[in-house]
This record gives structure tokens, C-alpha cells and sequence, in this order.
């Protein structure tokens, strides 16, 4: 039986993906490196670190990565703060209101650094309704290693077993099936080219996943 959701935020609660992207490739220009579209949808879901490391392997960089990490949050909070097109994705408040009511432990999962997650809780005034957050930045491995829904499941208190996630990536669907947990895919137009297949279920409308309507599915 559900006792939690664990969910992603980039590309479910709020698509920061678009300011993401901005900040990453005013970071490639400033750096002069020449990132393709292909290459760079495989970075989808990873935290800014390990983009960034890859980055200093694929194009041999002397730059030392935390170098890149920081020229990219620089980018990235300048946009934050004055980009107006930053918005909670459709009918995710919604959803997160019901499971709320429902007595859902919620619990925030995302491979974004605390910083942008703190700033979007507040922005969109959420953190009454999570039980905690956790950043993937600050983990060891990044998604697609499970590390970060073993350790969301433990801070909302339950089991695997009793836990959904919901995400919007090929590496955070496969971090949340090698954690164990029921996932949830949820195939928005934010996130382009991403692998669905290893989801349990895949839905395009949060109101399809409305507690009524997956309060028995574990």
C-alpha cells in the first residue's frame, strides 16, 4: 500500500529545464565547448558535478570541473531570478494537494543542488506540504545509481515497497526501479527524448494518477 511519494522536480513540479539548458550552454560558450543536442540530452537527470566532469572527458578540458559547476550556477541564478517564465508545471500543485490530504508522506528527490531546490520551494511556498528534500548533489552517485530514492525512502520513513516515484527521465526511472520503488513516468513535452519503457506506469496528466486512482496499485 502507498505511504509515500518521492518526486523528481526538474520536468515534474517545475520545469527549470529550459533555464537549465540556457545556463549550461552560456557556460559551453563562455568556455568555447561546442556541445551537441545528442550529447547533451544524456545529461538529463545527472547533478551539475558529473555533467561536468564528463564534459572535462569528452573534450579533454584542463578546466577543473568545479570550475564549470560554478560558471553554470552563476548563469543559472542570474536566469532564475529574472527568467518570468519559470512555472509549476500543470496540475502538479494540484496532485500534491491531494496526496497531501490523503496523508502521503512527500518527499522531494531531485539531482538539482539544495540552493535551486530551497528556491523553488520558497518561490512556490511547498514546503508545507514535504516531509523533506533531499539534492543529489550532495550524494556520492548520481542518477541513474539509486542512491538518492533509498535514502528519500528512509527520510519519509517507510520501505521501498510502500513508496511511488515520479519522474520525467531515462536516469531517474532507472535510479527509482533499481531502488525498488514503483515509478511512475510521467512523459511531459519538457523532457524531450527520454526512455519510458522501465516505468511501471507512464501518464501525460497528473490528474490520471490522482490518489483514488493509484492508492492500490502497490
Amino acid at each position: 500500500m502507498i505511504k509515500a511519494v518521492l518526486f523528481d522536480m526538474d520536468g515534474v513540479i517545475v520545469d527549470t529545464e529550459p533555464l537549465h539548458k540556457k545556463a549550461y550552454y552560456l557556460m559551453f560558450d563562455h568556455y568555447n565547448i561546442k556541445v551537441s543536442k545528442s550529447l547533451f540530452e544524456t545529461y538529463t537527470g545527472k547533478s551539475t558535478i558529473d555533467v561536468c566532469k564528463a564534459l572535462c572527458t569528452v573534450f579533454n578540458l584542463e578546466i577543473a570541473p568545479e570550475s564549470l559547476v560554478q560558471k553554470k550556477r552563476a548563469f543559472f541564478k542570474d536566469l532564475f531570478f529574472n527568467d518570468e517564465s519559470l512555472q509549476l508545471i500543470e496540475g502538479v500543485l494540484d496532485l500534491i494537494k491531494d496526496y497531501y490530504k490523503n496523508k502521503l508522506t512527500l518527499v522531494l528527490a531531485s539531482s538539482a543542488s539544495m540552493t535551486t531546490i530551497n528556491n523553488v520551494f520558497s518561490r512556490f511556498n511547498l514546503d508545507r506540504y514535504f516531509k523533506a528534500k533531499i539534492s543529489g548533489a550532495d550524494l556520492k552517485a548520481s542518477k541513474p545509481h539509486p542512491e538518492i530514492f533509498e535514502k528519500a525512502a528512509k527520510l519519509a520513513g517507510f520501505p521501498q515497497e510502500n513508496c511511488i516515484v515520479i519522474e520525467d527521465s531515462t536516469n531517474g526511472i532507472l535510479a527509482a526501479k533499481a531502488a525498488g520503488s514503483f515509478c511512475i513516468g510521467f512523459d511531459s513535452f519538457h523532457s524531450k527524448n527520454q526512455d519510458y519503457s522501465k516505468a511501471d506506469l507512464v501518464v501525460t496528466d497528473f490528474k490520471a494518477i490522482h490518489f483514488n486512482k493509484i492508492k492500490s496499485i502497490t
